[in-house]
C-alpha cells in the first residue's frame, strides 16, 4: 500500500464518527472518555463551519444505544446515526454508500474503538480505495488496545495525525485560522493548545 504524504484536503475530506455511544465510553478511564468526547466534539463543529460532511455510525443501536447526546447535540440534522452491525463499517453496503455519496476520497476517521471498529475501518476503506486518516487522539480503546489498534493503522501504511494537527491541516494559513476563532464561537478544548 503506497503510503501518503501529502496534507490532508478538506475539500476533500469527510469526517467519520465511529461508536461514540455511552456504554463504550464507560469502559475507558474518565479522563480519557472526557477528553476525546471533548476532542470530537470540537471535530464535528469545525468539519461543520469547513463544509466537511459528517458520517455518524452507532453500533447495534438497540443494544449499545445511539452516539452520545454531548456530540449529537453538534451534529447537523441530516447526520443521523447510521446502525453498523459489522465492525469494519465499509463491510455494511449502506454505510459505505453514504460515504460514496459524499463524493469525497479522504476519509478521517475517529471515534471507539481504535483496536477494532476504528482500525478495521480504516483498513477497509483503504481496501476501497479512500485515503484514510485515524486521528490519534480522538479514538481509544480500554487498557492497551489503543496502541495496538494504532500500531496496526501504521503498518497498513495509513495516516496518524492529531485533532490539532488536522485543524492545521484544513485550515491552512494564518488569515482563516484567525478567521475561524474571530467568527465562529466554537474556541478548543483545553487540551488541546490551541489559539
Amino acid at each position: 500500500m503506497k503510503r501518503e504524504s501529502s496534507l490532508l484536503d478538506v475539500s476533500d475530506s469527510v469526517l467519520i464518527v465511529i461508536d461514540v455511544q455511552d456504554k463504550f465510553l464507560q469502559r475507558l478511564d474518565d479522563n480519557i472518555a472526557t477528553q476525546i468526547v471533548e476532542r470530537i466534539e470540537w471535530l464535528v463543529r469545525v468539519a461543520s463551519w469547513l463544509d466537511v460532511p459528517t458520517i455518524v455510525t452507532a453500533e447495534e443501536i438497540e443494544a449499545m444505544g445511539p452516539t452520545t447526546d454531548s456530540i449529537r447535540r453538534w451534529l447537523p440534522d441530516e447526520s443521523q446515526d447510521l446502525n453498523k452491525v459489522v465492525f469494519g463499517l465499509a463491510g455494511q453496503a449502506n454505510i459505505l454508500q453514504s460515504v460514496n455519496a459524499t463524493g469525497r476520497k479522504t476519509t478521517v476517521l475517529v471515534g471507539l474503538e481504535t483496536d477494532v471498529c476504528v482500525m478495521q475501518s480504516a483498513l477497509g476503506l483503504a481496501a476501497e480505495g479512500y485515503r484514510v486518516a485515524v486521528v490519534s487522539d480522538a479514538c481509544a480503546s480500554p487498557e492497551r488496545g489503543h496502541d495496538h489498534g494504532l500500531a496496526r493503522i501504521c503498518d497498513a501504511g495509513l495516516t496518524l495525525v492529531s485533532t490539532k494537527g488536522l485543524f492545521f491541516e484544513w485550515v491552512r494559513d494564518v488569515e482563516k485560522c484567525h478567521m475561524f476563532f474571530r467568527k465562529s464561537d466554537i474556541g478548543t478544548p483545553d487540551s488541546l493548545y490551541i489559539g
